[in-house]
């Protein structure tokens, strides 16, 4: 039986070069968004969770003094390592590791961060709770992540995982505030973007099963019509172009 973290695996191999070269992925705007609003400055240590392609971590690494990123897949730190040769960065580190545990001790970091993972988690909660627990007292915790609206969640995660199974859940914006809460952290304070993108191009990135990519498109030409995803889908001349509702949150530990 094929497990979650072989889909992570097998998704996130193939996904390694398309995912870090998309453009909605790579936007300059958005990253200088999140790293402002993060308020990482040059005293900060940080940790990146499932770093991807590693990003945001690069990203922080412009204005931190030092950025570890973390991730399961190895195709991905590859991509992470290239990047931050192209970069000129000497201030990153990459491991490969799971995100529970968190393979730190507690209070190892002064932020703590997350893009693009939580609706891959099957337990969330118990990943923020990691998350809190390697950020210092005063630190930290970020996460950023698509927040459909609680109307629209349900279709959205339904063509969501025929996308891409390694999907779990994205969880509306108020699900999200209320996981800081039960992790015992303050209530976050909260901004938000849209993450751009064209149906084809989205499919081409990703890897569904042999069959899905016409329901895909079956479903997103129905929300052109109804907005029946939350995602503002409409034809630009020939393209179906939408776009996430992105989440950024960020409290600060007791």
């Amino acid at each position: 039986m094929t497990t979650h973290r072989d889909a992570i695996l097998d998704q996130f191999t193939r996904q390694a070069v398309p995912f870090a070269t998309s453009p909605g992925i790579k936007d300059e705007a958005a990253l200088t968004l999140v790293v402002d609003f993060s308020r990482v400055g040059p005293s900060d240590t940080v940790l990146d969770v499932a770093c991807g392609p590693g990003i945001l971590a690069c990203a922080f690494a412009r204005v931190a003094k030092h950025v570890t990123g973390i991730d399961i897949t190895p195709a991905m730190l590859d991509r992470a390592r290239l990047l931050q040769e192209e970069r000129g960065l000497t201030n990153v580190t990459w491991r490969q590791g799971d995100v529970l545990p968190l393979p730190y001790p507690d209070a190892s970091f002064s932020m703590v961060s997350c893009r693009f993972a939580f609706h891959h988690f099957l337990d969330p909660k118990a990943v923020l709770a990691e998350m809190t627990r390697v950020c210092a007292p005063g630190g930290g915790v970020l996460v950023i992540d698509s927040a459909p609206a609680p109307d629209k969640a349900d279709a959205l995660n339904r063509v969501e995982l025929l996308r891409d199974p390694s999907h779990v859940r994205a969880m509306p914006e108020e699900e999200l505030i209320h996981l800081f809460r039960d992790v015992g952290l303050p209530v976050p304070r909260v901004t938000g973007y849209r993450l751009e993108a064209e149906l084809e191009g989205l499919i081409a990135r990703s890897f569904p099963k042999p069959g899905d990519e016409e329901t895909i498109r079956r479903i997103f030409c129905d929300s052109v019509k109804h907005d029946d995803l939350g995602l503002g889908a409409r034809m630009v001349v020939d393209q179906i172009r939408f776009g996430y509702p992105i989440a950024v949150l960020a409290a600060r530990k007791p």
